[in-house]
């Protein structure tokens, strides 16, 4: 009997495991011995498989009979056998280890050239991101350094280096020639006032004139004094006026808390130049810069230092004396300097003023072709004044304290400076989002209905706009994944993403509804609660936070605090603290926004709702509170037709009914609103470019 040798060109390897079979017989007719090796876990254990071990025993153990030849037959004991089978064993084992580490290697190269992949694809797409950045930087680059040499002509002005007629052609060379002028002067900071006046008379070819020069007069600017709704109206509405062509700079008093590293080129004037207050000149510093892109002058009072080294802005006693200080102050600064602004924009009752002032005393000293436009942001605001107060700046109180001018129409003892600035300016704009010229006049005017009825032909309303670049779902960088009105996969993301970090019940299905809370004492708390018990009841997730802005007391806060808690269910949260990241969260992942107001000139809260597909519903009972309708008005703004048609006649309980029961329409509004531009270069430009062109034409 033969025995055939085992080998290891017998076994066949298949990834993960082998599989390997040696089949040997003693003759033809003897059953046939196979040694199968399979493990489907990678066992190497029981493979070899035999009949029986006596049988095993027998064919190992036996003698083999002699040949015909005479030759002994070779004879092979149980141990050979044995040490031939753990070798075979040994090479199986080792060959399978080594296809083991080989496929583990596989695997290892296969994740790292996945994540060289991602890392690749990151890394280019931050290219792209840094050169987008870097473009607009070299965009607000060339505006600051722009302005950073009509703030030098200023300051050349006031020291007597040249003269009125001449600084203002330089200025409307530097407007007209932005491109070649900016080429030219590189090392703008390193030149001296001669060397830069020597190169700008060489540049003699002009241009038409394009856009409006305006001059903005206000307390109030964004980031640097924000106090209010001005604020963030002067910066969003400066830039996109100069987006559009314009030049726009603003004039500001030096507020002792301001963070002056905040300003791009900050420097001191080396003159002082005086103004005009309570029967004397009086000396101020002059201190210019770049915020946003926009020409900045700060006015710093000497003997009155204390008007604005103080720890607020508002609420002092002699409010209307330091701000009627700062409002002649800015027109003998700009009589001073020889500017000849298209626009004198001015802001609520705190420069108010300069619309008398202007017609009375400056409009003969050389601003005959300038024009005045009053914004009010709150008409509520109206501070009363003994007559004879005007006199401080230079007025006459007698000509003055009349019904159609500055008398108040109630109080008719005492000057209204709010009712100046209408009756005295060329046009009047209102600000509001969601009221109509008719509204305002008559149910909202706040004892200014005669006034504003009187001069209605001038009065415009204009709603507020929203930073739209910083708050863009489709570039929102805060968002785990970006979304758009086309495709709105990445806010169910969003949703989850929020309900992980504030360990909230997570299921994308889930009615979310986010709420900013910024001033309680305009918020009906018991229709709040009420609103949260009714949405908890359908299991609505709820998320509160406070803006950091808060005017209201702690106390009364934490008084809201305990009492939504009180209601001690898992999906309410409330964030006693604001938090920017968070913010953007919340309006990612929510369907709803409860808005304090749809008018928010602060905040912005209802036009980044819809930017971010939550509907804006305002804080009222769920079914009898008052509700905002479409007002048909001919003369109401696109934004307030819009949100007042589309939500504003929403309670959140019909907000509710119809996310569960009339998706589709539901879905159409939040398409609709995140289509809609509501940002300050579209319908608040356009409105004050309108009123800018008609008052320059009277």
């Amino acid at each position: 009997m033969a025995i055939h040798a085992f080998t290891t060109t017998g076994f066949s390897f298949h990834l993960p495991f082998p599989k390997c079979t040696t089949a040997y017989s003693r003759s033809a007719g003897d059953r046939a011995r196979t040694l199968c090796c399979s493990s489907g876990d990678g066992d190497l254990s029981g493979l070899i498989n035999v009949s029986s071990e006596s049988e095993f025993g027998r064919r190992g153990g036996a003698q083999m009979a002699k040949s015909s030849d005479g030759k002994r037959s070779i004879q092979s004991s149980d141990g050979e056998l044995r040490a031939k089978n753990s070798e075979i064993w040994q090479l199986f084992r080792e060959a399978q280890r080594n296809i083991l580490s080989l496929d583990k290697q596989r695997a290892l190269a296969v994740e790292e050239l996945n994540k060289a992949i991602s890392e690749k694809k990151l890394l280019l797409e931050r290219i792209e991101e840094l050169e987008i950045e870097k473009q607009a930087m070299a965009r607000k680059d060339q505006v600051s350094l722009c302005w950073e040499l009509l703030l030098r002509i200023d300051s050349m002005v006031l020291t007597g280096t040249i003269s009125f007629g001449e600084a203002s052609q330089m200025r409307q060379l530097i407007m007209d020639q932005k491109v070649s002028i900016l080429d030219a002067f590189t090392e703008i900071l390193q030149k001296k006032d001669a060397e830069l006046l020597a190169e700008l008379r060489q540049l003699s070819d002009r241009k038409n004139k394009n856009g409006f020069h305006i001059v903005h007069i206000c307390t109030e600017m964004a980031p640097i004094a924000s106090f209010g709704a001005v604020a963030s109206f002067v910066t969003g509405l400066s830039q996109a006026l100069q987006r559009k062509g314009n030049l726009v700079e603003v004039i500001l008093p030096k507020y002792g808390s301001m963070d002056l590293n905040e300003v791009q080129g900050i420097r001191e004037t080396e003159v002082e130049y005086y103004s005009y207050y309570n029967g004397q000149l009086h000396g101020n510093k002059i201190w210019t810069g770049v915020i946003c892109g926009i020409g900045v002058t700060f006015i710093q009072p000497l003997y009155y230092s204390s008007f604005f080294n103080r720890e607020k802005a508002y609420g002092y006693s002699d409010d209307f004396e330091r701000f009627m200080y700062f409002s002649r102050a800015a027109l003998d600064y700009i009589v001073k300097s020889g500017k000849k602004p298209d626009v004198l924009h001015i802001h609520n009752w705190q420069t108010a003023i300069i619309g008398p002032l202007f017609w009375d005393i400056f409009v003969q000293q050389g601003l005959e072709g300038s024009r005045i436009l009053f914004t009010c942001h709150d008409i509520h605001s109206q501070p009363l004044i003994q007559p004879e107060k005007l006199a401080l700046c230079g007025l006459d109180p007698t000509k003055l304290h009349r019904p159609d001018r500055l008398q108040d129409n109630s109080n008719t003892h005492l000057a209204n400076i709010m009712k100046g600035g209408i009756v005295y300016s060329n046009k009047v704009v209102i600000m509001s989002s969601t009221h109509s010229k008719g509204h305002i006049i008559h149910s909202s005017s706040h004892g200014l209905e005669t006034t504003l009825n009187m001069h209605k032909d001038k009065l415009l309303v204009s709603p507020c706009g929203f930073e739209s670049s910083s708050w863009d779902p489709e570039k929102d960088k805060i968002l785990p994944e970006n979304y758009s009105a086309d495709d709105m996969k990445g806010k169910s993301v969003c949703k989850i993403a929020l309900q992980q970090k504030l360990r909230l019940p997570e299921n994308a299905s889930i009615i979310t509804v986010g709420c900013f809370l910024s001033d309680l004492s305009d918020v009906d708390k018991e229709d709040l609660i009420a609103i949260v018990k009714n949405g908890t009841r359908m299991a609505v997730q709820f998320i509160f936070m406070t803006t950091g802005k808060m005017k209201s007391g702690q106390k009364e806060l934490e008084s809201l605090q305990v009492k939504i808690e009180s209601l001690q269910d898992e999906n309410i949260r409330f964030i006693n603290r604001h938090d920017e990241t968070l913010s953007h969260l919340i309006f990612g992942g929510s369907n709803i926004i409860l808005c304090q107001s749809l008018h928010d000139p602060i905040l912005q809260v209802p036009l980044k709702a819809m930017r971010y597909g939550a509907a804006p519903i305002a804080i009222t009972s769920n079914d009898n509170g008052f509700r905002h309708f479409p007002d048909h008005d001919y003369e109401t703004t696109k934004l307030a037709m819009f949100i007042n048609s589309t939500f504003g006649y929403l309670s959140f309980s019909q907000a509710l009914d119809e996310i569960n029961n009339n998706p589709s329409e539901w879905n159409h509004k939040v398409f609709d609103a995140m289509t809609k531009d509501f940002s300050w270069d579209a319908e608040c430009c356009d409105i004050y470019l309108s009123a800018y062109t008609a008052i320059k034409s009277l």
